[in-house]
């Protein structure tokens, strides 16, 4: 399955609702597992950690967080797509709307079912958006950048720094828990089974792409 991205010319009016509802739904499911507060991915332990510290909303915290990230970019010679900007924008408002909206849950059968909706939506929110081939997360941007500089492969990049954010955010009073280890195993399997039935494809094939950077599923 080829997700390079293509220009944004290409089918435009079906992309970028694609895209935007995508980023909206993965700002939601991550809200549900805030809310759920059985274990988050790495990377809201680090936005949660980091909020608890700074008088700033869970969506400012991750939208500081991406703009930093887009900054590390510089250096690896990566190119943000209109996916990226909006990456970073849509998230942010999204999870604040949905936190505002989710009330907290007291029960465990509550929690369970925010957590697994969450991650559920999750997988699903990741295959809208990295279907619509409009560029890549920041965060995915930094992955694959740091393992075309370093000749590193995927898989140790993507676990270098992912162990450092998780670190990081549960010393910052981040949640980690049974969530944290479920996203990780769930997460891959649910994105792929979506995938094939919301990547947008070209007619005669994907001539139309970009160059490919190294296969991975999306961490935004």
């Amino acid at each position: 399955m080829d997700l390079r991205p293509l220009p944004v010319t290409h089918r435009p009016a079906l992309r970028l609702p694609q895209l935007v509802v995508g980023l909206a739904l993965y700002g939601t499911s991550m809200a549900m597992q805030v809310r759920g507060a059985l274990g988050l991915n790495p990377w809201d332990v680090l936005h949660q950690g980091l909020e608890s510290r700074l008088p700033l909303s869970f969506g400012v915290v991750t939208a500081i967080t991406g703009v930093a990230v887009l900054l590390l970019w510089i250096p690896l010679r990566q190119r943000p797509g209109i996916g990226t900007v909006a990456n970073v924008v849509v998230i942010a408002v999204s999870v604040d709307a949905a936190l505002a909206l989710i009330p907290e849950a007291h029960t465990w059968p509550a929690r369970v079912a925010l957590l697994a909706g969450g991650i559920v939506l999750n997988g699903l929110a990741t295959a809208l958006y990295v279907g619509a081939r409009l560029g890549p997360g920041p965060r995915d941007g930094l992955m694959t950048g740091l393992a075309a500089r370093t000749g590193a492969s995927i898989r140790v990049v993507r676990t270098g720094i992912e162990v450092v954010v998780l670190a990081t955010g549960w010393l910052l009073g981040g949640t980690v828990g049974i969530g944290t280890v479920l996203y990780a195993l769930a997460i891959g399997p649910l994105t792929q089974l979506f995938l094939p039935w919301l990547t947008v494809r070209t007619p005669g094939g994907d001539d139309l792409a970009a160059p490919a950077p190294p296969t991975t599923r999306s961490t935004r």
